[in-house]
């Protein structure tokens, strides 16, 4: 939860960007999560939108978040290049996964049946 205490000698966007960086590295926000819009976090936290964005803009700059144009702005994924790309795989799955509403556990059958092979679907 994101706090900004307005006593603090550190301005608001700098306290949004340091406990938003904190919570990417904590894990509780994993690689993939998609992030509140600018207006919507500015609103939850009683900030003008400029400071939310001001703290966005330099966490992309980091590397840390990535907008994704009109479908939002998310935690970037983390690691070496493969790792990157099979968790930007994985987070569209995800996606596709709860626009089919499928079951979790059946798209987990799912892709275990397919990281198997073509010999595990003759069983």
């Amino acid at each position: 939860m994101i706090v900004i205490d307005p006593r603090s000698p550190l301005p608001p966007f700098e306290q949004l960007r340091a406990q938003l960086l904190d919570s990417v590295a904590s894990g509780a926000l994993a690689p993939g999560a998609k992030l509140p819009t600018v207006r919507r976090l500015a609103e939850d936290l009683g900030l003008a939108p400029g400071t939310v964005a001001r703290a966005y803009r330099e966490l992309e700059t980091a590397g840390i978040i990535e907008t994704r144009g009109r479908n939002g702005t998310f935690v970037s994924p983390q690691g070496d290049p493969a790792h990157r790309e099979a968790q930007r795989a994985a987070a569209a799955f995800a996606e596709q996964v709860r626009a089919l509403r499928l079951d979790p556990d059946d798209a987990l059958a799912i892709v275990t049946a397919a990281l198997r092979g073509p010999e595990s679907s003759t069983t």
